[in-house]
């Protein structure tokens, strides 16, 4: 309740309401930006556009999903535009002649902590990492993958598959 009418606020343009959201939310965007930026300085900026975006199209928000998640999607999305703006390669892959095998087989060696798992993440070449990414830590499905990358669901279920087997190869060296 307390949340809707701060958001009903934030549409009035009432900014009181406004700091109080960017209170309540940004210390934990600013986690998912650094997680996929590693920059806090870049993560900072992208948090900061983020939420002017979202207080521009705050009228957009339908309250269908909680507050935090719609605004999550929007520091997702800018962190990947800034990495794409930074780097300025452009790849086209075609992979949709591939074939997909579902395998949720996740497990890894017995011994390995979640730090190590993120650490090796990072290794991961740059078309796999944030598909896997965006699955095991920020808990998207692949219809929202797609989305955010702009990619097929095939493509993206392919992408899952190669980086988790990337990650387990890595894992065990």
């Amino acid at each position: 309740m307390f949340q809707i009418n701060l958001v009903e606020r934030c549409k009035a343009n009432d900014r009181k309401a406004q700091l109080k959201l960017y209170k309540q939310y940004c210390d934990a965007m600013y986690y998912v930006a650094f997680g996929f930026l590693k920059n806090s300085d870049d993560a900072e900026d992208v948090v900061q556009e983020s939420f002017i975006k979202a207080f521009q199209k705050i009228e957009q928000y339908s309250g269908e999903v909680s507050f935090g998640a719609w605004l999550k999607k929007i520091v997702v999305n800018r962190s990947l535009d800034f990495i794409k703006n930074k780097k300025e390669i452009r790849v086209e892959m075609n992979e949709s002649h591939l074939s997909i095998v579902e395998n949720d087989d996740w497990s890894v060696p017995e011994a390995t902590t979640v730090q190590e798992v993120k650490l090796k993440m990072d290794k991961l070449p740059e078309k796999y990492k944030y598909v896997v990414r965006l699955f095991l830590v920020e808990g998207y499905d692949h219809s929202e993958i797609a989305e955010i990358l702009n990619l097929s669901e095939s493509a993206c279920r392919t992408r899952l598959l190669r980086g988790k087997g990337y990650l387990r190869a890595l894992l065990k060296n």
